[in-house]
């Protein structure tokens, strides 16, 4: 068995195209507009509509989901220690995160505020044991 790859720096330098800058925090917007730069120097933007974007972000759930499909719990709580297991798995949420940014960039949603704002929602819905 490979030993698993290093962790990565969170800090990236653009090295593949050097006319942009270099991404030094990870953010989304920066993301959405490296997603959105990368489509539109293919043309693809006029197939980035709301169903194509969803139907595809499905898809990708999908190929996540088939990773786990017929292992044990216990089996799934440790897909992390094999690393082509690894590797195919952070592909997949790599996969589904950029159609879900670019699903919410298309839409003019903001992903940090609607998740902020759901789980404000579901406190009150579902209040912890003990608390008003």
């Amino acid at each position: 068995m490979k030993d698993p790859e290093p962790a990565r720096e969170p800090v990236r330098e653009a090295a593949q195209e050097p006319t942009r800058e270099p991404v030094r925090e990870l953010d989304l917007p920066a993301l959405q507009r490296r997603l959105a730069e990368f489509a539109a120097a293919r043309d693809w933007q006029r197939f980035h509509t709301p169903k194509n974007l969803v139907a595809a972000l499905s898809v990708e759930a999908s190929e996540l989901v088939e990773i786990f499909q017929w292992l044990t719990p216990e089996e799934s709580a440790r897909v992390m220690a094999d690393p082509e297991t690894a590797h195919r798995v952070t592909d997949e949420v790599a996969d589904v995160l950029a159609y879900l940014l670019q699903f919410c960039a298309v839409l003019g949603i903001d992903p940090l505020s609607a998740l902020d704002a759901k789980i404000d929602r579901n406190e009150r819905r579902f209040p912890a044991p003990g608390k008003p």
